[in-house]
Order: C-alpha cells, then sequence, then structure tokens
C-alpha cells in the first residue's frame, strides 16, 4: 500500500508539472490550449482503454488540474461483458443506493490512477501537439505582416545570414543575400528589414528579412513622406541596385502637390535618413507618366534625351541623344540605364545623334575577328558601334565593361586600323576622283560641264 500511495503521488507531481508547462505557453489563446489539452487526455484514454467516447474530460488550464468522468450503464449482476462500458447493480449501489438497472453511472476518476507510462505518453503528446500549434500561429501571424518594414535586434550574425529576434522572441532570419554590401549587425543593435516571405517546411516556420527588395526602399520611403501616407502620392515602381542607385517612379494626384519635391523634401531632408540606412545608396525620384516613351526619358535623367524609338513587341527602346550626354544615360559602370530599364521593363539601346553615325560601324560586323561573347559584353556597358567604343578613355571601357584588359586592348586595336583602313581607302577614291575631273575639265569647257564639277566637289566635302 505504501509503494502504490508513493507512485500515486509521484504520478500527480508530474500531472501537475505537465500543466505547469503548457501553462505559460505563448502565442495560444486559452480555448484552442483547452481544446488541444482535451483531445491529449482523451488521446491517452483511448490508447488504454480503447475507447474515450464514455469519458467526459473537462480541463482547467489555469488552476493546472482536471476532472475525468468514467461513465458505465449499470447491468444485472454476472452480465458485466465490458468493464470498461458496464457496471454491475452491486457496484453501482455502492455509489449510491438508488440506482437501477439501464441507468447510467458517471463517477470521477483520478488521471493520476492510469500509472506513470500514461503521464509520461501525455507529456509527449501534449509537448508535440503545443509545438504544431506554436508554429501553426507564428506561421499565421507573419504571413499576414509580408511586406512589412519590422525592427528586431541581432542575435548572431554568421557567415551566411544573420539571425535577429523581435519582441516575442521569434527568430527572423536575415541571408547574406538580402543584407546590403556593407551590412555589419554586431549581437545586440537593431536592425530593420522588410518581411520578405514566410516558409512553412516540414510544419515549422521561417520568416525570412530583406534589406534588399525594392519594398523595403518603398516602405522607407512611405513612412517619410506624409503625402503617400495620405493618399496624395503613389509610389508606381521602384528599382534598385542595393548600396549603390535606386531610381523611383512616384505620382501625385492633386494638381498642387509636386510629387518629386514632397518625397525629396527641402534639401533632400526626407530622403537623408534613407540613404543613411541604406549605406549611401544614391535615390533619384521622377514623376510617373503612362507615357512610355516620356517615362524612358525621364528613366535616364539627368541626360537630355533627344529621341525614343519603341519596338512593343520586342519590348525594346532605342534612345538618340548628343555626344556629350550618352556618358551621363550609361552612368558609372551602367547603372544608370540599368535601373532605367528596370524602372521602364524595356531594353534601353543608347545611340549618339549625330551625322558621324553615318560612317560608323556596327560592332557585330566585327564578328569574324572578334568574338561573339565579348561583343555582348560591349553591348551591355552601352556600345554599340565601332566608333562608340573608340570614343572613350582606355581607362573607361576597363571600368565599364567586363572583360579583361587585354582583351579591351585587342578590340582598340582591331577597331582602329578598321577606320584607318577606311579613311585610307576614302583619300585613294578621292585622289583618282579629282584626276578624273581634271582630264574632263580639260576636255570639256562648257558651263554645264564646269557645273557638275563644282557640284561633285561640294559633295564629297
Amino acid at each position: 500500500m505504501a509503494t502504490t500511495k508513493k507512485n500515486n503521488t509521484l504520478s500527480s507531481v508530474d500531472l501537475i508539472e505537465s500543466f505547469a508547462d503548457f501553462k505559460e505557453t505563448k502565442n495560444i489563446d486559452r480555448a484552442t490550449l483547452v481544446g488541444v489539452l482535451e483531445e491529449c487526455f482523451r488521446s491517452v484514454i483511448a490508447k488504454i482503454h480503447g475507447t474515450d467516447e464514455n469519458y467526459d474530460v473537462i480541463v482547467n488550464p489555469d488552476k493546472g488540474d482536471l476532472e475525468i468522468y468514467h461513465n458505465r450503464v449499470v447491468v444485472a449482476d454476472g452480465e458485466v461483458q465490458n468493464p470498461n462500458m458496464e457496471i454491475s447493480l452491486s457496484e453501482a449501489r455502492q455509489i449510491d443506493d438508488d440506482y437501477e438497472e439501464g441507468e447510467e453511472v458517471s463517477q470521477r476518476v483520478e488521471f493520476a490512477d492510469f500509472g506513470r507510462r500514461a503521464i509520461l505518453t501525455l507529456r509527449q503528446t501534449l509537448a508535440s501537439r503545443i509545438l504544431e500549434l506554436e508554429h501553426d500561429t507564428i506561421y499565421n501571424k507573419f504571413k499576414d505582416r509580408v511586406g512589412e518594414v519590422i525592427s528586431a535586434e541581432v542575435y548572431q550574425s554568421w557567415k551566411r545570414e544573420a539571425l535577429l529576434v523581435d519582441e516575442a522572441n521569434n527568430e527572423l532570419i536575415l541571408p547574406k543575400t538580402e543584407q546590403i554590401p556593407g551590412d555589419h549587425f554586431r549581437k545586440g543593435e537593431n536592425a530593420r528589414a522588410v518581411i520578405l516571405r514566410v516558409d512553412n517546411t516540414n510544419g515549422a516556420p521561417k520568416i525570412i528579412l530583406s534589406r534588399t527588395s525594392p519594398l523595403f526602399l518603398q516602405r522607407l520611403l512611405e513612412a517619410e513622406v506624409p503625402e503617400i501616407q495620405d493618399g496624395l502620392i503613389t509610389i508606381h515602381k521602384v528599382a534598385r541596385i542595393p548600396g549603390e542607385r535606386a531610381k523611383i517612379a512616384v505620382e501625385s494626384y492633386d494638381d498642387r502637390v509636386d510629387p518629386v519635391g514632397a518625397c525629396v523634401g527641402v534639401k533632400g531632408s526626407r530622403v537623408h535618413g534613407i540613404v543613411r540606412e541604406l549605406h549611401k545608396e544614391n535615390i533619384d525620384v521622377i514623376n510617373w507618366t503612362n507615357n512610355t516613351q516620356l517615362l524612358i526619358a525621364r528613366a535616364l535623367s539627368p541626360a537630355q534625351v533627344n529621341n525614343v524609338v519603341l519596338y512593343e513587341d520586342e519590348r525594346r527602346a532605342e534612345v538618340y541623344l548628343d555626344p556629350e550626354q550618352v556618358s551621363l544615360a550609361i552612368g558609372k559602370s551602367g547603372l544608370n540605364i540599368k535601373l532605367a530599364s528596370m524602372l521602364t521593363e524595356y531594353t534601353i539601346d543608347v545611340f549618339r545623334d549625330n551625322d558621324e553615325t553615318i560612317d560608323d560601324v556596327n560592332l557585330e560586323e566585327f564578328a569574324d575577328v572578334i568574338d561573339e561573347w565579348v561583343i555582348e559584353e560591349f553591348k551591355k556597358a552601352g556600345f554599340g558601334t565601332a566608333r562608340e567604343v573608340l570614343s572613350v578613355s582606355r581607362e573607361e571601357l576597363i571600368s565599364r565593361v567586363d572583360v579583361e584588359e587585354e582583351t579591351i586592348d585587342d578590340v582598340l586595336t582591331i577597331l582602329a586600323a578598321e577606320f584607318n583602313e577606311e579613311m585610307l581607302d576614302s583619300e585613294n577614291e578621292e585622289t583618282v576622283e579629282g584626276e578624273e575631273e581634271i582630264a574632263e575639265g580639260e576636255e570639256e569647257t562648257t558651263e554645264s560641264g564646269a557645273a557638275d564639277e563644282n557640284t561633285e566637289t561640294e559633295e564629297q566635302l
């Protein structure tokens, strides 16, 4: 008897501890918790007795206790076939003298009486179900917050990712690929990022943050500009090269409000904080328009565009500028034209708008002496013709074109030789033509012949 009493006492202690563990459970409402506890108790009872249909389970998680009632039907003595479902009349009258056959007896039992193994099973079942619930709650909570800027404390920083913790101790992941070049996080400091997505792999939610997403810049600007919050200004498109430069297209629904001026602020006051947050990322704000040609021209600012020719089917645009504007349109390392293409969703080809282009040669015509991949790299950097390549310095070509210096030198040699040959041929032709004209002038002295000669000479000049 002493041993049994001791075991029951231990079982009762374990049961109380089980309740204590889940009483402090976070992110789960009381009704859900009660339902889970009842489900787990019924599961254990069903494993022991084969069914839980004739048991009533009343859970009180606040006090950390429960009541279990075993319901059985009264049958005549000696006719009990299923002790779990039936009780003899004599045994029932030991509980209450008024019981008769066919009535239902509800008798309270202690879960601790089921034994230590039942309680251990209960603890394991509870742990599994509570963990599932917490995961589901976290997933549902953060999936509705995708696109929201969050500030969290850096808990740990590794080579490939950083682990952040919010005010509710939820773990957030900031991958290296979603960090701005120059980001260096120290444990304990706060970092801001946008909730990019929420993955639910094998039931375990994984909250992914981003500082490189265009949405992060958009949310920061929305927080700084009251006119955007009030609905007077809308952000149509954001293009970013993280840590380098960004372009934002905005539109005002009130003629009295200048969208660009409102977003930038007096002397850039409204974007200064954003620029610091993004490690001095330059931000260009332009007026949005449904006119694609005009939008492309604005997207290439500060360059002044003369003409834009669209090829809608190819989503391509040819932009013509004065020679001195070409470098502005392309920008340092080609950033300006890249961002303009991202913002407008058009492939942009830049051309010099002058008469010299008549004597120019497309780079594709040198495919027999220059590798195609090299030509493609030059085109990516904004060079489509030979004269465009020859018009810039070697140092600029090295900085803009992603090829080796030796390759650039070879290309320059080939292109320069081509134009020297053309110039020589042209000079020879002019000389021959000049001699012929002199001979004709000696033979023909008519006024019409002299006029033709003068006209031809003017054309050559």
